[in-house]
C-alpha cells in the first residue's frame, strides 16, 4: 500500500513557544476533575468533526490508554445511532458537537440536559476541554501537523 505524505507547513511550538505553552497550561486546566475516559471520547469527537488527523491519533492512542475499547472508538463518530455510549456521555458529545460547530449554537435543550447530568464545575470544565480541543484542532489542522510527530 502506497501511501500520501501531507507536508506540515509549520512546526508551530518551535516558532510560537509562548503560544503553545500557554495553550498546553489551558489545556492541563480545563483536564482537571473529569473522567478520563470521557475527556478522551470528546477530543476524539471534537478533532472527527474538525477533521484533525494529528489529534485524532493522539487522542485514540490515549483513549487506549485510559481503558477504552476498539468497538467505542469505531463507533465514535455513529455516536448517536450507537447503544454503547452511556447518558452522560452521549450529553457531552451532544455537547461537543454544539460548542465545535458554533454557527449553529448551543441549543438550550443540549446546554440543560448537559447542565442536568453534569455538576456546574464539572460542566464548566468540559465546555474549557471542549474549546481547549477545539483550540489544538485548529493549530494543527492549519499548520498540517503530521500524525505520529511530536
Amino acid at each position: 500500500m502506497t501511501t500520501f505524505q501531507v507536508p506540515q507547513r509549520m512546526n508551530f511550538s518551535a516558532v510560537s513557544p509562548k503560544v503553545f505553552k500557554a495553550v498546553l497550561a489551558l489545556d492541563a486546566a480545563a483536564r482537571e476533575g473529569l473522567d478520563p475516559v470521557l475527556l478522551e471520547l470528546v477530543q476524539i469527537r471534537a478533532s472527527q468533526v474538525n477533521r484533525c488527523a494529528y489529534c485524532i491519533g493522539y487522542h485514540t492512542s490515549d483513549a487506549r490508554t485510559a481503558g477504552e475499547t476498539e468497538e467505542r472508538i469505531h463507533q465514535l463518530a455513529a455516536w448517536e445511532e450507537s447503544s454503547l455510549f452511556t447518558e452522560k456521555e452521549r450529553v457531552a458529545l451532544a455537547l461537543t458537537e454544539a460548542v465545535t460547530v458554533l454557527p449553529g449554537g448551543v441549543s438550550d435543550a443540549v446546554y440543560e440536559e448537559a447542565a442536568r447530568l453534569f455538576e456546574e464545575k464539572e460542566l464548566a470544565q468540559l465546555i474549557a476541554l471542549i474549546f481547549t480541543t477545539n483550540a489544538w484542532n485548529r493549530m494543527n489542522v492549519t499548520t498540517r501537523k503530521t500524525p505520529g510527530t511530536e
